[in-house]
Formats: C-alpha cells, sequence, structure tokens
C-alpha cells in the first residue's frame, strides 16, 4: 500500500485542474479597439496640425467696393472646416476681379459667399450718389459699410409740370431713404487747405431713391443720421 505523501494528495495523485477557458473573439476585439483609437488619435493629431492661409479683412469695406490690399491680411487656420475660404494664394486675383458682395467687417475671413465680380458689383435696383457735405450734415464717425438715413433739410424750390414753381416743404416728408450704405468718405478733405471745407461721401441707394437725393444734395439740403444696421 503506498504511503501517502505528507502535505500531497492522498494516494499521490493530483486533483484534476480545469482548463483555461479561451476567449480568442474578446482579444481580437480589445486589439482593434486599440487599432482604432490609435487611428483616431492620429488623425486627429493630423488634422489639428494641417493649417492653410486665408485672407482676413483688416478694416471696414462698405458692400460693392473693391477690396485694397492694404486692408487684407495672411492668417493660418485649421483646415478641416469645409468652409470656402479665400486662400491666400489667391489674392491678386481677388485684388484684380473682385469686391465686396456685401459689408465686410473688420476680423472677417473671406469667403467665396462675401465678394462680388467687379462686372456684377452693383446689384439691379440699386444706385451710387456723390454727396458734399458740411460739419452738421453727418455724424463724426462715419466709416464705409455704415447704414445712415438721408432727410432733406430745408425747403426746396423747383418746377412742376405745368411750368409753375413749386416749394416741397421739408418738413412734412423729410425722409429720403432710410437705407442708405456709407460706401466711401474722406475725412481728410474738409481740412484741406485746397479743398471747399466739405467731406465727399458716396452712398449705395435704392434706385427709386436716387434722383431725390440727388436734388436735395444738389442744393445742399442733406443731412444723413446714423441708424441701426438690421434696415439694411
Amino acid at each position: 500500500m503506498p504511503t501517502p505523501t505528507p502535505g500531497g494528495p492522498l494516494g499521490g495523485e493530483r486533483l484534476p485542474v480545469a482548463p483555461r477557458e479561451r476567449k480568442p473573439a474578446l482579444a481580437a476585439l480589445a486589439v482593434l479597439l486599440i487599432l482604432v483609437g490609435a487611428l483616431g488619435a492620429t488623425v486627429i493629431v493630423m488634422r489639428a496640425g494641417n493649417k492653410i492661409s486665408v485672407v482676413e479683412v483688416t478694416t471696414q469695406i462698405a458692400s460693392g467696393e473693391p477690396i485694397p490690399e492694404t486692408a487684407i491680411h495672411e492668417v493660418m487656420i485649421s483646415d478641416g472646416s469645409g468652409v470656402d475660404f479665400i486662400k491666400w494664394s489667391q489674392r491678386d486675383d481677388l485684388l484684380k476681379h473682385y469686391r465686396a458682395g456685401t459689408n465686410l467687417t473688420k476680423g472677417s475671413l473671406l469667403v467665396m459667399s462675401m465678394i462680388t465680380k467687379n462686372d456684377q458689383a452693383l446689384t439691379p435696383g440699386k444706385s451710387v450718389v456723390g454727396l458734399s457735405l458740411k460739419d452738421g450734415q453727418f455724424p463724426k464717425g462715419l466709416q464705409p459699410g455704415d447704414t445712415v438715413a438721408a432727410y432733406r433739410v430745408g425747403n426746396i424750390v423747383g418746377s412742376t409740370s405745368t411750368g409753375k414753381s413749386s416749394t416741397d416743404d421739408s418738413a412734412n416728408n423729410p425722409l429720403i431713404n432710410d437705407h442708405l450704405i456709407i460706401k466711401t468718405i474722406d475725412n481728410s478733405a474738409a481740412s484741406s487747405l485746397s479743398g471747399s471745407g466739405n467731406t465727399p461721401v458716396t452712398v449705395l441707394v435704392d434706385t427709386d431713391s436716387a434722383a431725390q437725393l440727388t436734388i436735395a444734395a444738389s442744393a445742399n439740403q442733406v443731412s444723413l443720421v446714423l441708424v441701426s444696421a438690421s434696415k439694411n
């Protein structure tokens, strides 16, 4: 009869050990998740590092006005938004063949929808009128792109279709148009020794108001008032 080994199983036989359950599918899934995570992190890093050079506007530009070289700046942004930005490498074409298609504000990054070709700058139903204004006829600090209302001040005497002289009382109907856009304004002209002391201003106005504005301007009876841009 065999002698039992001290501390060992009775009869000298080992107890059966349950075999380890292998799960190759779970192991493969874990490896796949690790690889996907690593790939995702790599794509994020690559996108973050993929910069493009685009055009930024450095000053306010009114709708329809040319975009001068002094009014643009190069900035780097991450590419991946899908937005149709104007690339800095396209700036020569931009300066030669395009204008502002809407009021451009300082700090705007140019996209195609914000510009228009030179031959399409003046939209149907719009006209450009030049004014020569004295101090007090416009608020200080006007800039291209500002929205203003034009009022007729004083009385304008004209001729009716019957040949009789008529007076248009500005007190009864002073408003000419309440959503003009300042295109250009030359504040330096008023202080020029050789100038008239007036400030030249050009405005974008509805064509049906252009004649009335021009008549009032020729009589030096126009006053501009800054209004909310929401009327534009």
